[in-house]
């Protein structure tokens, strides 16, 4: 798709470097969950062993799970190292750190002139080399979701910083979304500054404080006198 002005080349390119977030979200989540089974069964391997020894438990099951979760754990490492996720990682980031880049340069761009459209065929070979179509299509499909619900909530927020500027009353909700009126679903807080101005404050009573050095003692008669005596 052509892109014809600055705004879609923005767009187009903040869409793409969050793809590739998400795609480097997505390899350290499964590389951190292959690591944490390799450390979980050396730890139960690990606690066999012990038990073995402190029980004195020479049975040829016994014998047999420890080499088993052994084995597993080989079969783990060796699959980690085939799927390469430091590389892939790598290879992410410094596509997406490239790619940022050229986000920068365009933002601070006032129109669309040679240099920027060739960084731009640059940043789509980058996300073309970095992920696989099948990849660029559901990491895609996903940073445009969000994009679009960032977009609508900015939206949102600036339809109420313009009420608030002109007085008028809201209350605040969590929802994200609004219905086709216009008006926002919310639900009231007690501590709006909005429902306040209705309510008379109490006033505050400040008790006034003693100061010790200032009373004067009453002089004691010779009767209290004899009696402390």
């Amino acid at each position: 798709m052509i892109k014809d002005s600055l705004d879609e080349i923005v767009n187009d390119l903040k869409s793409k470097r969050d793809a590739l977030s998400l795609a480097h979200q997505k390899l350290k989540s499964d590389s951190d969950d292959w690591n944490k089974s390799i450390i979980v069964l050396s730890l139960v391997t690990g606690g066999l062993e012990s038990i073995k020894m402190k029980l004195h438990l020479d049975g040829a099951g016994w014998a047999l799970v420890p080499i088993l979760l052994s084995s597993v754990i080989a079969a783990c490492s060796a699959l980690i190292k085939f799927r390469n996720f430091p590389q892939r990682m790598e290879t992410i980031i410094n596509a997406s750190g490239l790619i940022t880049n050229i986000l920068g340069k365009a933002r601070n761009k006032k129109n669309i002139d040679e240099e920027l459209l060739h960084e731009y065929n640059d940043a789509l070979g980058y996300l073309e080399t970095s992920l696989y179509p099948d990849q660029r299509k559901v990491f895609l499909k996903q940073s445009h979701k969000n994009l679009i619900e960032i977009m609508r909530q900015e939206e949102k927020y600036y339809d109420l910083i313009e009420r608030v500027n002109n007085h008028e009353p809201i209350v605040l909700s969590d929802d994200s979304g609004s219905d086709s009126s216009g008006s926002f679903k919310m639900v009231r807080d007690e501590l709006d500054i909005t429902e306040h101005g209705t309510h008379k404050l109490k006033p505050i009573i400040e008790e006034q404080e003693v100061n010790v050095e200032t009373i004067v003692k009453k002089p004691m008669n010779e009767e209290e006198l004899m009696s402390t005596l």
